[in-house]
């Protein structure tokens, strides 16, 4: 599927049709294949100027998500993992530069972590989201299209509305749409297990996870907007309790990930359908 999605990019750059710039992350050199599943990469949103959400009582989307993105990866590394982290400090990066830090790793999976936001402060609770061009409904429109603001233009998208770039991302999304799946729903269902209420598995268009060449999910976390919500996020054993659900999912879609491939002595569930296809 990889070698094929390389021939069409190929083809179109050939055709002038569409410019290099835009498909960079996707004409990547195809790599030899990792076999089992040991290199995450965790993406924390925002960073830097970009505080991303504020909660009525101060707290910062930016600084909530990167602790737990810390003790994410501290916990995962504990068990055995390589763990790489698209910012691991108070920093803005750039869409493409987020991009390439996780191709570069080869990595088995991508989590992009965010805090949400609403207008109306009674709305709390966890959602998990994977790639789609079309969203669930209009809500996650306009979560993606909050999420997705933070990189401007400037970063590429721009170029989503360009129809041959929306195919070629669909094409992306479809290689590792089943997976992305499974990882939403096996995130969403860990995070069950903390007092945030759950939102259920969504999709949409969030740039974030375009250019990535793995199973990808973003988790928004809680509603940073929400005092319910901003209480468990604003606390440390809030931030750790969402820290143990994650990994206990990102553990178990391991354990899975090596079953289909025959690497492991059991045989993986299977997945539920993508929402929305």
């Amino acid at each position: 599927m990889r070698r094929a999605i390389h021939v069409l990019l190929r083809g179109l750059l050939a055709s002038g049709l569409v410019c290099g710039a835009a498909l960079a992350p996707a004409l990547a050199a195809d790599e030899p294949v990792r076999n089992r599943f040991d290199t995450v990469v965790i993406d924390a949103g925002h960073g830097g100027e970009d505080v991303g959400a504020r909660g009525p009582g101060g707290t910062l989307e930016k600084d909530v998500v990167l602790a737990v993105a810390r003790e994410l990866a501290r916990r995962l590394r504990a068990g055995g993992l390589h763990v790489v982290m698209t910012r691991d400090d108070d920093v803005f990066v750039p869409l493409e530069e987020r991009t390439a830090i996780a191709n570069d790793a080869r990595g088995d999976l991508f989590l992009s972590i965010h805090g949400n936001a609403s207008t109306d402060h009674s709305i709390h609770g966890t959602e998990t989201y994977f790639l789609a061009l079309d969203a669930s409904d209009e809500a996650a429109a306009l979560v993606a299209s909050r999420e997705n603001s933070a990189f401007g233009e400037a970063s590429g998208i721009a170029a989503m509305d360009d129809p041959f770039i929306a195919l070629i991302g669909d094409l992306i999304a479809t290689e590792h749409l089943e997976e992305s799946n499974d990882l939403a729903r096996l995130v969403q269902t860990e995070l069950t297990t903390t007092p945030l209420k759950s939102r259920g598995v969504k999709q949409a268009l969030f740039v974030v996870l375009t250019g990535v060449q793995m199973p990808a999910a973003l988790v928004e976390i809680g509603f940073v907007t929400s005092t319910r919500d901003e209480r468990a996020l604003g606390s440390t054993k809030g931030r750790d309790d969402i820290a143990s659900a994650l990994e206990r999912a990102v553990s178990e879609f391991g354990r899975r990930y090596d079953a289909r491939r025959g690497l492991a002595g059991e045989e993986p569930a299977e997945p539920a359908a993508a929402e929305g296809r």
